[in-house]
């Protein structure tokens, strides 16, 4: 009942483990490197794509999305990935900020599970997605990013553009209780 936690690289990663940890859910963290075998060797019920500085490091991260069916939650940078992978594009944000926003949740629907309709949040725009496939549909907003977090129609992947795993997102630790659940459900059917 693992969930791997892919590192990015990104300055946030280590504190994804922590916060799960925290909130005893098994997990470990492993290098973008590793092959698509090694991940599934590992049996994990869902993988989460850290973030990290940018795409030409991120490994093998879009092979997982492309190849792996489990749940993937992608923040940050992994976000971005799931979007590419499916025909979204990526650019630096027109507003670059690191800083506490408010987005507006369009939808509940799994990961936002018992949040409201707004939330405050931890977010990092130097790079966004700036369009998506009509395979995605869009699960939050703000007035700096139209997509802060979006879900596949089909498929359990999530993204969000925010840091769910830092001090900055109140209620961040729902987003991760949320995944968890919605992973080990998805591997029970």
């Amino acid at each position: 009942m693992t969930i791997l936690i892919i590192n990015n690289k990104g300055q946030y990663n280590h504190r994804i483990y922590r916060t799960l940890k925290y909130l005893h859910i098994s997990s470990e963290m492993v290098s973008n490197e590793s092959s698509v075998d090694e991940i599934l060797s590992k049996n994990p019920i869902g993988l989460i794509l850290g973030g990290g500085p940018s795409i030409g490091e991120s490994g093998n991260s879009q092979k997982y999305i492309e190849e792996i069916d489990l749940p993937i939650l992608g923040i940050c940078l992994g976000h971005q990935l799931i979007g590419k992978v499916f025909g979204g594009n990526i650019e630096s944000a027109s507003s670059e900020s690191y800083a506490q926003i408010k987005i507006n949740i369009l939808k509940e629907n799994d990961i936002f599970k018992g949040l409201g309709n707004e939330m405050n949040v931890w977010a990092s725009h130097k790079d966004e997605l700036i369009a998506i496939s009509d395979e995605f549909k869009i699960l939050a907003s703000s007035e700096i990013c139209k997509f802060e977090a979006i879900k596949h129609k089909i498929k359990p992947l999530y993204g969000i553009q925010f840091h769910p795993e830092v001090h900055h997102t109140p209620n961040g630790e729902k987003i991760f209780k949320n995944f968890h659940h919605l992973s080990k459900k998805y591997n029970e059917t």
